[in-house]
């Protein structure tokens, strides 16, 4: 005897339930069909879609979830820009400050003690009106080296008397050394204050 015709899908292995009927639920609960996850959630395989990664904590959030290149921002502490090192606004002020304080020590060591003035007078007029910075270092060291000078002048002309001469060596020596310490820290950025000396040029 032949077995009458099954309905579509009735006994076969892996059959479905027709369409439009779903599964009963429990008496007093409703049915509800699943929903598809929320954008940004994850989906199959706990992996999110592409392109929601979570922005870097503590940044704002930028194309593709990484922060800008170059590792910088601009509120990083990090200053794109800025001064040369010593805190000089530029190299040419850096290198008139260092004439006036180097060259002092050279003027009294190759003018025996009285052409210390002149180097400091000439970065005074050569970048004084340019430079408030190179004005200030200029005049320290115009009116140490002028002040020594003049001693050593007198000295030289007190040669006859050996008191004199002791005096000229002492007054080109002194010029000659604090001018040297003087162009040092400049050179490190650092305001120094001349020992021994007079404000004859404001």
């Amino acid at each position: 005897m032949t077995e009458p015709p099954r309905p579509p899908g009735a006994g076969d292995p892996g059959g479905y339930p027709p369409e439009g009927n779903p599964p009963s639920a429990p008496y007093g609960s409703s049915y509800e069909p699943p929903t598809a996850p929320l954008s940004g959630a994850p989906g199959a395989g706990g992996y999110p879609p592409p392109g929601g990664y979570p922005p870097p904590s503590g940044g704002q959030p930028s194309a593709g979830g990484y922060p800008p290149p170059g590792g910088f921002s601009p509120g990083g502490g990090y200053p794109t820009g800025g001064a040369p090192s010593g805190g000089y606004a530029n190299n040419e002020d850096k290198t008139w400050i260092l004439v006036a304080h180097f060259g002092g020590a050279a003027g009294m060591f190759m003018g025996g003690g009285m052409l210390g003035w002149l180097a400091p007078l000439i970065a005074l007029l050569a970048r004084g009106n340019q430079s408030p910075t190179v004005r200030a270092h200029a005049v320290a060291a115009l009116n140490f080296q002028l002040l020594w000078s003049v001693i050593a002048l007198i000295g030289w002309i007190l040669t006859c008397i050996l008191v004199g001469l002791l005096i000229g060596f002492a007054a080109m020596i002194i010029g000659i050394i604090f001018g040297i310490i003087a162009g040092i820290k400049a050179n490190e950025g650092t305001p120094y204050r001349y020992p021994m000396t007079v404000s004859l040029i404001k």
